[in-house]
C-alpha cells in the first residue's frame, strides 16, 4: 500500500491522506523509531497530531493498510522488532 513521509509538524501532518487506516512511525532526524501506532480511516491526521506535544521526532512515516486489523498486526510486529522508546513495552 501507499507510504508517505513528512516532517513531524502540524502543517505537514495536515497533508497526510485520511482515506484508509494507517500504521505510522514517529522517527528522529537520524531515523530511530521513537513511536509506532495505528490510526483508523478518517482519524489519521488527528491521531498523529495528538502526539505532537508528547513524543519528540523529526519525521512521521505512514503506510496505508487495507484494514485497521492489518494495521494493528503490522504495528505489533514493528514494535516487537524495533522496541520504540515511547511505546509501552509488552504490547
Amino acid at each position: 500500500m501507499a507510504k508517505k513521509t513528512v516532517n513531524y509538524k502540524k502543517e505537514s501532518i495536515k497533508n497526510l491522506p485520511n482515506n484508509k487506516p494507517v500504521v505510522y512511525k514517529i522517527t528522529t532526524a537520524g531515523g530511530t523509531n521513537n513511536y509506532t501506532g495505528t490510526a483508523k480511516r478518517g482519524r489519521v491526521q488527528e491521531r498523529i497530531g495528538e502526539h505532537l506535544n508528547e513524543i519528540p521526532g523529526a519525521k512521521v512515516q505512514i503506510e496505508q493498510m487495507p484494514s485497521i486489523e492489518d494495521a494493528r498486526k503490522k504495528e505489533v510486529n514493528i514494535i516487537r522488532r524495533s522496541q520504540p522508546k515511547y511505546n509501552k513495552q509488552g504490547k
